[in-house]
């Protein structure tokens, strides 16, 4: 397990945390403070143990400077949160930045800009990370979900500075090692989403750990393909079919496909739906969910797990006619009683929607999430202490 900040007496030292606040903005508003919330308590716990905290994070895909990508109502929300004021510097680097940190008393929090303002934070440019590491003495990061990215933020700090895990940083690590390393059986994974192509690593990952793996969403389509079914109009990836025939054959039994789908001719709000089996599905109709047959047969597999590791929705699921599937499964999952881990950006943002709770935890990573169950290492974790 990495190391914890909170080994170190940080009163009255310069700690720069990278988190990752890249939070939706609609109309310069942040449309869900998600990501501002699940920062709160190692910047929390750092401000009240007498740190002088200094956040890093980047917001979008910047070319440049983009005043619509500034980092400003990020720090007025994560004010508003942390109930104390949160400085704000123009920059990241330069005098700006370094202003703004020499202002900063014990127990006060300062927000940096936007570091991908700089491209060289994407390339990990060494002068760009040594000018970030020497406006703090400690580097904590707490940005899970930026991890899988070797940038200067990330990893290039912690060539010049100690580097320790952030609170939210070892709830994710250790969410997932107790999932996939030390699991309660049985343990059954989930794997929805379009693409075989995309989660083929995840899915030759989890195979050897799991005693069952339910494929659901858009890639159950390639699948079923696979084993020459009739998928009429619906989403497949041709190219990706030996890749399925191959899953298939290594999982043998433990591989769970849907019976039917709830099918429409188009992937619209309001349009005419049918549950098909999945040896029925005519010409011009998209499978866009499971069907209810499905949903049973997922649901008996989910009522004797021990644990649950779950990585995208298994149907259309921000149009509500193809948003039942989901629930039905994220229910069941909450029900179970089993430890249950969601992984992926687009499982989190369906389960926030769909109004579903009752999980032992969500992560907020979703390329970092991905990765990790493809058992890739994280550089953004690999630079950080060990414990003990």
């Amino acid at each position: 397990m990495k190391a914890s900040y909170r080994s170190l007496d940080v009163r009255g030292r310069r700690v720069l945390v990278r988190e990752d606040l890249n939070v939706p903005l609609k109309g310069g508003e942040i449309a869900d403070d998600t990501r501002i919330r699940a920062a709160l308590a190692t910047l929390g716990d750092l401000a009240e143990r007498g740190a002088r905290v200094i956040v890093m994070s980047h917001l979008g895909r910047p070319r440049g400077r983009q005043p619509e990508l500034s980092l400003r109502p990020v720090a007025a929300r994560l004010a508003e949160l942390l109930g104390c004021p949160v400085a704000f510097s123009e920059d990241c680097v330069g005098e700006p930045a370094e202003r703004a940190v020499a202002a900063l008393a014990d127990g006060q929090v300062l927000l940096l800009e936007n570091v991908r303002f700089h491209p060289e934070d994407e390339s990990d440019d060494a002068g760009f990370a040594a000018r970030l590491a020497s406006l703090g003495e400690v580097f904590v990061n707490d940005a899970f979900a930026a991890s899988h990215r070797p940038h200067a933020s990330v990893v290039g700090v912690a060539r010049h500075l100690p580097a320790y895990a952030g609170l939210l940083m070892l709830a994710e690590l250790e969410a997932l090692h107790r999932a996939l390393d030390e699991p309660r059986r049985p343990l059954v994974a989930i794997v929805g989403g379009a693409k075989v192509s995309t989660k083929a690593g995840v899915l030759r990952h989890l195979l050897p750990r799991v005693d069952a793996l339910l494929v659901g969403g858009a890639m159950a389509n390639t699948f079923l393909l696979a084993q020459g079914k009739e998928v009429g109009a619906s989403l497949v990836e041709p190219e990706a079919v030996e890749t399925a025939r191959s899953v298939a054959a290594e999982a043998g039994a433990k591989l769970v496909l849907p019976l039917d789908g709830v099918c429409a001719r188009r992937a619209a709000a309001g349009e005419p739906t049918r549950v098909l089996a999945v040896d029925a599905i005519e010409p011009g109709w998209m499978v866009l969910d499971i069907g209810p047959a499905t949903v049973g047969r997922f649901k008996e597999q989910l009522v004797a797990a021990g644990t649950v590791v779950w990585n995208g929705p298994v149907g259309v699921a921000e149009i509500p006619e193809f948003g039942a599937g989901t629930r039905a499964l994220g229910q069941a999952v909450a029900a179970s009683g089993a430890f249950s881990l969601l992984g992926g950006g687009d499982t989190a943002a369906a389960v926030r929607a769909l109004g579903l709770d009752g999980f032992s935890h969500v992560s907020t990573g979703g390329g970092a999430t991905l990765e990790y169950l493809e058992g890739r290492e994280l550089p953004g974790v690999a630079v950080l202490r060990e414990a003990g």
